[in-house]
């Protein structure tokens, strides 16, 4: 079973320094990185920076689709048109049924804002109360959508992931 984990920084600059610790959890055993990005907001910025952490993530990674869909329907959608935002809230209803849904949206998007930043990681393997000790920058709190196996899978599907 994936997990799709949410872990808020209380800096901008906290979740990109992330990595090592990240590499040492895999090393270690503890958790398999299935994929990874960062969102950084900086307070001076109308809208967030965003990364996938490709050095950390193998074959299965979902890609750079997936995360831009996903942080687009997080913190763009007002931005964006009505024929934009009518294809987003139809993805978006895929995602629903995955456990991506508004909720899970409208957590995010309440929680990431302007001087703060999140990791965004899909797991397996993973044991939370770790993860949370080894992260730096104490303070790192959770949020989480669970995936179980279907759920990866039909992520996998909308995203045109082969790899499975």
């Amino acid at each position: 079973m994936a997990t799709l984990t949410v872990w808020k920084f209380p800096s901008a600059e906290g979740a990109e320094s992330v990595e090592t610790s990240l590499k040492s959890l895999q090393k270690e055993g503890l958790i398999k990185i299935v994929d990874a990005a960062v969102v950084s907001w900086p307070a001076d910025r109308a809208k967030p920076r965003t990364k996938q952490l490709l050095n950390l993530v193998g074959a299965g990674a979902l890609g750079g689709t997936f995360w831009g869909m996903l942080f687009g329907l997080i913190f763009l959608m007002p931005l964006l048109g009505a024929a934009i935002g009518a294809a987003a809230g139809a993805l978006g209803g895929k995602l629903a049924d995955v456990g991506i849904d508004d909720d899970f949206i409208a957590e995010v998007k309440e929680q990431v804002t302007p001087g703060t930043s999140a990791l965004f990681l899909l797991t397996t393997d993973e044991v939370p109360d770790r993860i949370g000790r080894a992260l730096p920058h104490g303070g790192a709190e959770l949020l989480h959508s669970n995936l179980d196996a279907r759920s990866e899978e039909r992520l996998r599907e909308i995203f045109g992931d082969d790899a499975a």
